[in-house]
């Protein structure tokens, strides 16, 4: 709900956030008598009511109303490529060095709702389950707690906006974990 990329959706989420916040403590403040004795106290009643309504609409609401582009995703000329590790590598550490290349695209750290063709972020999965969302070539992954076996290791390069280009920007490699 309030991820980085901001914009309306994420205001109306807060705000909605903290009006239900508000809503309630007026009304149990009423209820209690600690507070706002002008209220009526049907209206603090109703307030501990709504309450948990505007909560929930601070979910539902921004979805609803700010929906994504239905259009196609745009394409990129870019291209991705593993450096580290190599293919059938043999790790035997609890790190796993990862470096990738990115060619005729930059990676960005910010996340933007203006997406290009040629700016976005490496996504980097290990058996199919994403491990990073990064704006850097290279990082350490902890595989300490990994099996002994072969592995897969995907890299995407992904739009600003962490969604996929269209066909996606993949590479992948596999490696082999050593038992200790």
């Amino acid at each position: 709900m309030l991820a980085h990329a901001g914009g309306a959706p994420e205001f109306a989420s807060t705000a909605l956030v903290g009006a239900g916040v508000v809503l309630g403590w007026v009304g149990l403040s009423r209820l209690r008598g600690r507070g706002f004795a002008r209220l009526p106290r049907w209206s603090g009643v109703s307030m501990v009511a709504v309450a948990p309504l505007v909560l929930v609409g601070s979910v539902v609401v921004p979805s609803l109303v700010w929906t994504s582009p239905s259009g196609p995703r745009p394409s990129s000329t870019a291209r991705i490529a593993f450096l580290e590790p190599v293919p059938e590598q043999v790790v035997t550490g609890p790190m796993l060095d990862v470096m990738v290349s990115v060619r005729d695209a930059r990676i960005v750290d910010a996340t933007s709702n203006n997406v290009t063709s040629d700016t976005g972020h490496v996504h980097v999965f290990l058996d199919g389950t994403l491990l990073s969302m990064t704006g850097q070539e290279r990082q350490s992954i902890d595989i300490g707690d990994l099996a002994p076996g072969l592995h897969r290791l995907q890299a995407e390069f992904v739009a600003a906006d962490h969604a996929p280009f269209d066909p996606p920007v993949v590479t992948a490699v596999t490696f082999v974990k050593e038992a200790p």
